[in-house]
């Protein structure tokens, strides 16, 4: 083992929050390390969120040009050029690597690029890219290396080769027949953007319906919008088998309901869920205790079970969104600091980004259901929203549930145009604890989205008489 080098914090992983908490604690003084085996900042600025969300934008700008007449724009046929969509998204991830090698020089925390492996308390080796290998230790270390896509267990599907979202926002062809193994978030908005690119798309679910954990409401109209753009979706489908292999022909052989199927197409994507990257890093020789799931078990502040040990983001259970692990980096920073910030405090939104957007915040439902609270719902459908008059995004709802105890708003979900920013608003109510009536006879802009609070809000039941 070569020389142990000795720093105050020591990182591993460069996601989201692990880098923030390295450029704050070398902003002030510390010496700290980040051990990164292959992107600079992370997955959500290399081959996840941003360069997703780039590729998503570019469907939508294709599909807004195949309707333009119904606008007023005439236009001719419409190609797409699937190599500069992939160009435009490279371009994106250079600018953001290179945003990120400045970030670290600025704040004086050093980024070795490597393989990290603990070797003992506090203690990692790291396998470097370029070759060598050196030997750190910290004060205090923070784990914080992630997930990734899980590859069901299914005869032929690995030796098939199938994409995941990395591959996926790689190709530079939209493949004649994609077929997506995963009703969840990923596998939808991959399904819409490369319908929208021109492929054939066909959406395999295991179970009953789309978003297992979304209200059957929601469920159902995604369906419903998914079908009109002519998504095919098998719900209800074990999948037996795969042959052949992604990118040529592929043959997937499924148990349903309605009896046995077979479907071909050119290109598998798997969208069935995230595997914490918590194998093979040596977490048992650093006394880091993992949960029946693979991740790392923590506290309600982010500590592990290792004296001086901490964690952050998808691999600790953190809800898997980069705005969590930005939440994890303060909860983090707080404590190392002497506060006492904790994961329980946080209320936590979320945006699927399919065109139109499903955002929520809160309690669902469903999730009312479970824990027996008991609520007023009212539901608003978008084309009841001014604002769809003129734009003509009349799909999807506003849904709202109020304590039936008070008049707290418990939760919020919406499918329709900008519903990500229009959640934000009523999730900053929910944070000042309003009584939905303040927003209700608020004076909001006309004709914006949010518009739509008064009308829905309006609808809310009468608290039960006591």
């Amino acid at each position: 083992m070569s020389e142990v080098e000795h720093f105050d914090t020591l990182i591993l992983g460069s996601g989201q929050g692990g880098k923030l908490l390295a450029w704050h604690l070398g902003r002030s003084g510390q010496r700290v390390a980040v051990v990164e085996r292959q992107w600079v900042g992370g997955s959500c600025p290399a081959v996840a969120c941003l360069p997703s969300k780039n590729e998503i934008w570019s469907a939508r700008v294709a599909h807004l040009a195949r309707h333009a007449a119904e606008f007023g724009s005439v236009t001719g046929p419409v190609a797409i050029d699937m190599a500069k969509v992939r160009d435009r998204k490279r371009d994106m991830v250079e600018r953001e690597a290179a945003f990120h090698v400045q970030a670290y020089a600025s704040s004086g925390a050093e980024l070795i690029m490597g393989r990290g492996r603990f070797v003992g308390p506090k203690t990692i080796e790291v396998r470097l890219n370029d070759g060598g290998t050196r030997t750190l230790s910290g004060d205090q270390v923070v784990v914080n290396v992630g997930t990734h896509a899980a590859i069901p267990d299914v005869p032929g599907l690995r030796a098939a080769e199938p994409l995941t979202h990395i591959g996926a926002l790689e190709l530079d062809y939209a493949p004649s027949h994609l077929i997506v193994l995963g009703g969840g978030y990923t596998g939808i908005e991959m399904a819409q953007a490369y319908r929208r690119f021109g492929s054939r798309v066909t959406i395999i679910e295991h179970g009953a319906r789309l978003m297992g954990r979304e209200d059957m409401d929601v469920a159902e109209e995604m369906l419903r919008m998914l079908s009109a753009e002519g998504i095919d979706v098998v719900l209800a489908a074990e999948t037996m088998s795969v042959a052949g292999r992604s990118g040529a022909h592929v043959r997937i052989a499924l148990h349903t309901p309605s009896g046995e199927r077979v479907i071909e197409g050119s290109d598998i994507l798997v969208a069935a869920g995230r595997i914490p990257n918590t194998a093979d890093i040596g977490l048992e020789e650093a006394g880091i205790e993992l949960d029946e799931r693979g991740y790392i078990r923590v506290n309600d502040r982010l500590q592990a079970s290792a004296p001086d040990v901490w964690a952050i983001g998808e691999a600790a259970g953190s809800p898997q969104f980069t705005h969590v692990s930005v939440d994890d980096f303060r909860v983090v920073r707080d404590n190392l600091a002497g506060g006492n910030s904790r994961m329980s405090d946080r209320l936590i939104p979320y945006t699927l980004f399919t065109d139109p957007p499903l955002a929520r915040v809160g309690l669902s439902e469903s999730e009312a259901q479970r824990q027996r609270i008991a609520v007023r719902v009212a539901t608003l459908p978008m084309s009841n929203v001014l604002r769809t008059e003129a734009t003509g995004e009349t799909q999807g709802f506003m849904k709202v549930l109020v304590s039936a105890n008070d008049d707290r708003i418990l939760g919020f979900t919406m499918i329709g145009s900008e519903a990500g920013e229009v959640m934000a608003a009523m999730q900053t109510a929910m944070l000042a604890g309003l009584p939905y009536q303040k927003l209700r006879d608020a004076v909001i802009s006309h004709l914006t989205f949010a518009e739509g609070f008064g009308p829905l809000l309006s609808k809310v039941p009468a608290r039960p008489a006591e």
